[in-house]
């Protein structure tokens, strides 16, 4: 389809067998998909099911963020820029117990002659690499992830001659591969295509355009384009900006990596804490030389191709804590609970019915001869038919080695795996004999009074089969590999800090509603750059604040940008937008921590679990006491302006006013 020819050899062989059986079903799947071509559009326009193109991989953090890196550097200069960043990352990973080989691209324009002179000239600047070279780019370099690097060499105690030699050491001659070099291409592909394994020494390749389509990396953090022309006319991107879009989108699938147990691993996580060092590892960063044409015509080719959000449509926000919050004693002492994502404990589960499992009879028809013949133009037919009979039958009835071989028909039911679920279980004869096992069940057998007085072995392991395929389904249905644990406390400044967030320019989040919370005590933040939602929430409580100020103090509203989130039963994730905190002034003087999530209406639906999981908490009203101080969890179901007044009651009956 690339030629744009339709009906080609290919397409036409799959054609003909598509057409040899009309119940036969065709499902093609592409990651290029041609939008040019009319003739191709119009074949497919009501033929597309399902889109999940690179736009919406990266909406869902599934890659990694694009940055274009340009200097007025020339080639070796930019070159020493990328080894500083790829011994930064590989540090940074190091000091936050991440392992990461960070690897290097370095692209030539098209040939391979040129390639390997780049590789050539690399392996010479290797061996001049001296502390003059990197204090050159210390002392010269603006851009801001350069000098970020330099602080952190510093703060760790890495000096510039130790930079020089772990960059001599990591680019030696063998850790450096040319992926033109066909003579070893069968080897050469075996080690492109295992970059991130801990065995593979690569830490640079050299290309052309072999790279450019069927190679798909994680670890690629930094492309060098070491050539400085360009073949656009008229600001459109040509064919050579185009294939560097399609190389930059290759290396931009996320390298995966998690904090702490049950944090995803396979997701960006840093989009609202810029300012994090560790979004540097969720970032590729193409290095070219300065020239805004260029620069305008790669960026159309990313934005076009889904893996790049310009920064042009960004806006960056500052959020910081108010002074007078952080000299509280609040800020100071107080502690926020959350939970985490923990695999979940079978210990507690004993029985059949602690996972769910139906409790009622398994219904299981016995085959029979019994039948009826009517003609075919007949008013009525004769109502006389053998009557049919059930009959329960226990388990503890049937012969122990038909369910043992049932049971072994049935991978689910290895023991192995049993006793995964149901950790006390002991052993299989005890699954078989416990009442709250299979010993409980029972199953009931349809059939004429004849076949219910000669159920047979061969009756018996068919309803066996039924009966244990019904059992595996429900615990499936039921059981999870993760849950959320028991509430954990933080130190208030340590989880809610300054930091920096981007929003679109022009959106509902760019006004950060200044007017209203910059001035407010109970507002810790210096701005609310949230929704339309969020906003008329705030504004609600600007309105309930006197009333609340008469029953309790330290009242404070803190909008959650990522920093916590909560788990429900069966590890989902949630990140409440807001925290509220209030403290008795009389009786008991608990402190309230209160979950509020304004949604949009056209959200409800779809959230309805995260309400679900809100008023779970709002049940429960965990307590906890530290020291002296008691804590009350609690949350509310979801604000939303068209059910305000419903909101202001429920929040006032929570916080028991």
């Amino acid at each position: 389809t690339k030629s744009g020819n339709l009906f080609g050899s290919w397409e036409d062989t799959v054609k003909k067998i598509h057409d040899s059986n009309f119940e036969n079903i065709l499902l093609e799947f592409t990651a290029t998909i041609d939008t040019e071509t009319a003739e191709l559009v119009k074949h497919y326009q009501d033929k597309v099911i399902f889109k999940y193109d690179l736009a919406e991989f990266r909406i869902d953090k599934y890659s990694k963020e694009i940055n274009l890196i340009r200097s007025l550097y020339d080639e070796q200069d930019r070159i020493i820029q990328a080894l500083i960043l790829n011994l930064y990352r590989q540090e940074l990973a190091t000091s936050n117990n991440i392992n990461l080989k960070p690897v290097i691209l370095f692209k030539a324009k098209k040939t391979i002659k040129e390639s390997e002179q780049n590789k050539e000239n690399f392996h010479k600047l290797i061996d001049d690499f001296s502390l003059a070279m990197v204090e050159k780019i210390q002392k010269t370099s603006t851009v801001p992830i350069i000098q970020k690097a330099f602080r952190f060499f510093e703060a760790k105690s890495i000096s510039a001659n130790e930079i020089v030699k772990r960059i001599q050491a990591n680019f030696r001659l063998e850790n450096c591969l040319s992926a033109n070099n066909d003579a070893e291409a069968e080897q050469n592909q075996i080690l492109l295509n295992t970059l991130e394994d801990e065995n593979n020494p690569i830490r640079a390749v050299f290309a052309v355009q072999k790279l450019n389509e069927g190679w798909d990396v994680l670890n690629l953090f930094d492309i060098v384009r070491l050539y400085e022309d360009r073949d656009g006319k008229d600001g459109k991107p040509g064919k050579t900006t185009l294939s560097e879009a399609q190389l930059i989108g290759r290396g931009a699938r996320y390298y995966p990596f998690a904090l702490e147990e049950g944090q995803d691993e396979f997701t960006r996580k840093f989009d609202d804490d810029i300012s994090n060092d560790l979004k540097t590892l969720e970032e590729l960063y193409y290095h070219t030389k300065e020239d805004s044409r260029y620069i305008s015509e790669l960026k159309k080719a990313l934005v076009d191709s889904g893996i790049y959000e310009d920064d042009e449509n960004l806006i960056t926000k500052q959020l910081t804590l108010k002074l007078d919050f952080k000299e509280t004693d609040f800020y100071r002492e107080g502690h926020v609970f959350f939970n985490k994502k923990i695999p979940k404990s079978f210990d507690n589960i004993k029985s059949f019915a602690d996972l769910g499992v139906k409790k009622t009879n398994f219904r299981h028809t016995l085959s029979s001869g019994v039948g009826r013949m009517s003609g075919a133009f007949a008013e009525a037919e004769s109502s006389e038919t053998e009557a049919i009979k059930t009959k329960d039958v226990k388990l503890t009835e049937i012969p122990k080695n038909i369910i043992r071989f049932a049971l072994s028909q049935n991978p689910f039911f290895y023991f192995e795996n049993l006793s995964h679920y149901f950790p006390s279980v002991g052993s299989l004869s005890n699954f078989i004999d416990s009442t709250g096992f299979l010993a409980g069940l029972e199953i009931t057998f349809s059939g004429t009074s004849n076949r219910l007085k000669e159920i047979s072995h061969f009756d018996y392991l068919q309803a066996l089969n039924g009966l244990l395929q019904s059992i595996e389904a429900d615990i499936k249905s039921n059981s999870t590999e993760y849950e959320g644990s028991d509430y954990i406390k933080e130190p208030i400044h340590k989880v809610f800090k300054d930091k920096e967030i981007k929003v679109y320019k022009d959106s509902e989040r760019e006004d950060g509603q200044e007017t209203l919370v910059a001035n407010e005590p109970w507002y810790v933040y210096n701005a609310n750059h949230g929704t339309s939602e969020e906003k008329k929430f705030v504004e609600l409580f600007s309105r309930r604040f006197e009333g609340l100020n008469q029953k309790f103090e330290n009242i404070y509203l803190i909008r959650n940008e990522r920093e916590i989130k909560i788990f429900d039963k069966i590890g989902r994730a949630f990140e409440p937008d807001f925290l509220l905190f209030c403290k008795q002034r009389d009786g008991e003087q608990m402190t309230f921590q209160v979950f509020i999530e304004p949604k949009g209406e056209h959200l409800k639906g779809h959230d309805k679990w995260k309400e679900d999981f809100l008023n779970e908490i709002r049940t429960e009203q965990k307590t906890i006491k530290i020291h002296t101080d008691n804590y009350l969890i609690t949350a509310v179901p979801f604000y939303n302006y068209n059910n305000e007044n419903e909101f202001k009651t429920t929040l006032e009956s929570t916080l028991n006013i």
